[in-house]
């Protein structure tokens, strides 16, 4: 059994908010990625973006998602560009059930506008903006269909049902044959 459940999807998807839902309901142990990296390295990631470039990001980026593969019960929140480099695609579809949080542009733009820590934390890839988040979403949409196990679309649904709909989802694929905790 699969013992991992990697959360995938743009920021402001509500990988950090289902994340430690799930986790509590399974009883297994919680990680965002993004924060982990900033405990890692003592400052944000945008300003490690900033003075490292997006390539030096990426390289730490996959080297704490190898660490993390290697944990068991847990629930990883992943940074949204995470998808971009192929091993890392590799270690996730190899090591846990992968769930792919959507929300349309729109969504993800107010979300991320209300969420001030986030806009402090996390680069512009593209300018910002509505025309960013599109951008974005036209190069890793193809990458989370892929790699995900299972789509949810958090539009309109509160956490506490994405996080029943993971649990559902899971329940059916591995616990004829394993119990979850």
């Amino acid at each position: 059994m699969k013992d991992r459940i990697y959360l995938i999807g743009y920021r402001g998807s509500g990988k950090s908010t289902v994340g430690p839902l799930l986790a509590q309901h399974l009883n297994w142990r919680y990680v965002d990625a993004d924060t982990l990296f900033e405990q890692k390295h003592q400052t944000t990631i945008r300003e490690y973006f900033a003075a490292q470039g997006e390539p030096a990001f990426r390289d730490r980026e996959s080297e704490n998602l190898l660490e993390l593969s290697r944990e068991h019960k847990t629930v990883i929140s992943t940074g949204g560009g995470i998808v971009l480099r192929e091993e890392n695609r590799k270690i996730m579809k190899n090591t846990g059930f992968v769930v792919w949080l959507s929300a349309s542009p729109e969504t993800l733009f107010g979300r991320i506008h209300a969420d001030m820590t986030t806009a402090d934390r996390r680069p512009n890839l593209a300018g910002g903006g509505l025309s960013e988040i599109q951008q974005m979403l036209d190069i890793r949409t193809p990458l989370y269909t892929q790699l995900a196990d299972l789509q949810i679309s958090c539009d309109s649904l509160f956490p506490d049902r994405v996080a029943a709909a993971i649990l559902e989802a899971w329940d059916s694929r591995f616990s004829s044959s394993n119990p979850i905790s």
